[in-house]
């Protein structure tokens, strides 16, 4: 069985097409529609994937906000165990020094935190914004005006 190949029919108005009827003014005008359906569809679509997107950033934050806290509970209870273990430790006979124990895991957690938190400046020192972004958007009214910027 062989079928013989028909290519598609041109569609009038469509690329690679020559309307001999139409004004030039008919023709910008349907560029426009057609540009402006482009747009629109665009924005449809981003609109869609930025729901999409967001939904599934939105649960996996979740997540992980679960998951600090858990991580939360687990330190509580180790600092907790680690303080009784301390405190037997140091303390003499029956009589734990818990409270020694006590200042000497807060001391812990203090260095923890201070080192931690400068790294955490430095990275923030280092942080630049959005730099491309920026020069980009400078760029648009020249660009618009048939100009160009360097």
């Amino acid at each position: 069985m062989s079928t013989q190949y028909e290519p598609p029919q041109p569609v009038v108005g469509s690329p690679g097409t020559q309307p001999t009827d139409a004004s030039v003014g008919e023709l910008f005008g349907e560029i426009s529609k057609d540009l402006s359906t482009l747009i629109r569809q665009e924005i449809a679509l981003a609109k869609a994937e930025t729901a999409q997107s967001a939904k599934h950033a939105g649960k996996g934050a979740g997540m992980l906000g679960g998951a600090a806290w858990s991580t939360h509970f687990v330190l509580l209870f180790l600092s907790l165990a680690l303080w009784w273990a301390l405190g037997a430790l140091l303390g003499t006979g029956d009589t734990p020094a818990l409270g020694w124990a006590a200042l000497i895991v807060a001391i812990i957690w203090a260095v923890i935190a201070l080192i931690l938190a400068s790294m955490g400046r430095k990275q923030l020192r280092k942080t630049e914004g959005l730099p491309q972004t920026a020069d980009t958007v400078k760029k648009i009214p020249d660009a618009l005006k048939g100009q160009e910027r360097s």
